[in-house]
């Protein structure tokens, strides 16, 4: 063993011995340790470094030590919001956080774990009385006029994960100049010193306010208002029997109302995941990206001889859609983030303009890894768009930004990874808001004769072939962050001539800020004849991400391209 590892494992054994002390009056902590003391590897793995707080929060699995999600993990770094909020005065104090969770395991223990530290602090806290949608404290944010908002969610990790996401009083998440000082005052802040006060006794207080059905209906009279739709479009909505799933989160909370306010008579869902359950008993992982969510729904559909056209899916925490479509061979089709995005922008586009209400500054938002389809099909048709960092905070700013210069007026905003957000009511990614869109798209292809997939060939013949694909490049051992840092300076001292073959035309370095954009660690490599790689660490998780954008003569050719770039990338990533 080298004198670092030394040192790191001697540190690592110093904190598993501090928290084992601890443990004495924490019997659940105290057995977990014990299974943990009798591995070096796994002491390393649970107390070798702790969580990275950035503008994404938390992200990591629930289990005891400084590197996991657990009480102690997520009052510390409560504690560091509270004196960020407390050093921006009183008025902030007493406008407080918005705190919201998910269905995941644990998720209402770390918010009310939150909300007591929060409330000990002097600060208000509204806490939402049961699982919401991620958008619905983004739009409690807005609508109640916080200073902040939490929420516990993983998204649509495995159900080991859970997380911790801030946002500040836009609505966004957090900004990096205020993500910088949580993490110096979390740094300085003992986990075991941490005070906190029951729920109960915050209501008792004063400092807790719960938030139940009266946000809701607000909530979902803001979506509402989203809506684009007229009653010749939605009388379509009973001819695509549309089925919706879940997958055991929030969104079967209000996504099935949400959808019958918007006039769909015959709306079904799949029961088994109409339940909230933290284990996800009936998915693998509970990511609408991926085609096994939908099995159960498809099962559904041949068992019951549903005539269904359209399949919806939202993840745990109900920012992100799936959607899966009828294929003319009577199958499903699965899309993927940047087919729905494309799909979406041109409904959106046709539904204002046949209406009137298409604006003269109107003006649409991708994320830098999203596919340049977007850009093709808001081009065609004579609409603004601008590209920003990845990370939905960034659209939010430009919201923001809009709706204070007026420079222009906000259409939509996506991200490759499923989602979604076309007004301004909340400033994250929305799966209700969402799924209404999508049934709106499907019913105005309906209208015109079309279905889904038909409406998609179209838009291959239209704009040419256009193809995506994320890789993810897990980083082990004990310092990933460290291990990602070396991988992306050695692409920056060596940078590649040529990828898969293909000449690199130009290289992109996002990490100074040169490029209009925020600084951000991020490498754009512009190929010879259009296509894109771009490389960036996880926000959120221990990987770094190729994503590979190309543009093909035919399907084939598109996805031969994907391959050969896919196969160099997964070597040139390796640690």
């Amino acid at each position: 063993m080298d004198a670092n590892a030394n040192e790191i494992l001697i540190s690592a054994r110093a904190e598993f011995d501090r928290w084992l002390s601890h443990s004495e009056n924490d019997p659940a902590l105290k057995s977990r340790l014990e299974e943990i003391g009798g591995s070096e590897e796994e002491i390393l793995r649970h107390f070798a470094s702790p969580m990275q707080f950035g503008t994404a929060g938390l992200r990591s699995v629930m289990d005891a030590g400084i590197s996991n999600m657990n009480e102690y993990t997520v009052a510390q770094t409560t504690q560091g919001l509270a004196e960020l909020i407390l050093q921006s005065g009183e008025d902030a104090k007493d406008r407080g956080v918005a705190v919201c969770y998910d269905s995941r395991n644990n998720s209402r223990l770390f918010a009310e774990t939150a909300s007591g530290v929060l409330a000990y602090n002097g600060i208000r806290v509204l806490l939402f009385d049961g699982i919401r949608p991620t958008p619905e404290v983004s739009f409690a944010i807005l609508h109640y006029g916080c200073a902040a908002g939490i929420n516990i969610t993983a998204s649509h990790n495995p159900k080991e994960y859970n997380g911790y996401k801030v946002y500040w009083d836009d609505g966004a998440q957090l900004p990096p100049e205020h993500a910088s000082a949580v993490s110096a005052s979390v740094a300085k802040t003992d986990l075991f010193s941490v005070k906190k006060m029951s729920v109960e006794e915050g209501i008792r207080a004063g400092r807790i306010r719960m938030l139940g059905k009266e946000t809701d209906e607000a909530f979902l009279e803001a979506v509402l208002g989203a809506s684009l739709a007229d009653g010749d479009i939605l009388s379509h909505a009973k001819d695509l029997n549309i089925v919706y799933t879940p997958l055991h989160g929030t969104g079967a909370k209000l996504i099935p109302e949400c959808l019958k306010r918007l006039g769909v008579p015959n709306l079904r869902t799949v029961y088994e995941q109409m339940i909230p359950d933290g284990n996800f008993p009936t998915v693998l992982s509970p990511n609408p990206e991926n085609p096994g969510c939908f099995a159960l729904a498809i099962e559904k559909i041949r068992n019951e001889n549903i005539p269904c056209q359209l399949i919806l899916a939202s993840d745990p925490d109900a920012d992100r859609i799936g959607m899966a479509v009828r294929t003319e061979d009577g199958g499903f089709k699965t899309l993927n983030g940047n087919q729905i995005g494309a799909l979406l922008m041109e409904y959106i586009i046709h539904a204002r303009r046949e209406s009137g209400n298409l604006p003269a500054n109107g003006c649409a938002i991708k994320s830098l890894v999203s596919s340049n389809l977007f850009d093709a099909v808001c081009d065609a048709e004579g609409v603004d768009h601008v590209t920003v960092l990845t990370g939905f905070k960034y659209i939010g700013e430009k919201i923001k930004e809009w709706a204070s210069s007026g420079e222009h007026t906000f259409l939509f905003g996506f991200e490759e990874s499923q989602g979604y957000l076309s007004a301004g009511y909340a400033r994250d990614k929305d799966a209700v808001a969402g799924c209404m869109l999508a049934t709106e798209m499907a019913c105005w292809h309906a209208k015109n004769g079309r279905t889904v997939s038909q409406a998609l060939d179209e838009l291959d013949r239209k704009y040419g072939f256009y193809r995506e694909f994320t890789l993810n490049q897990q980083i082990g051992g004990i310092t990933p962050i460290e291990t990602t840092k070396r991988i992306m300076d050695r692409l920056r001292s060596d940078p590649p001539a040529s990828i898969a073959g293909v000449p690199v035309a130009s290289c992109t370095d996002y990490k100074y800020g040169e490029t209009g954009l925020p600084a951000a660690d991020v490498l754009y490599y512009t190929m010879e004849g259009g296509d894109a790689v771009i490389v960036r660490p996880s926000g959120t998780e221990p990987k770094i991400k190729a994503y590979l954008l190309v543009k093909g003569e035919s399907e084939s050719d598109a996805e031969n391209k994907l391959r050969l770039y896919r196969t160099e990338m997964e070597q040139t990533l390796r640690p």
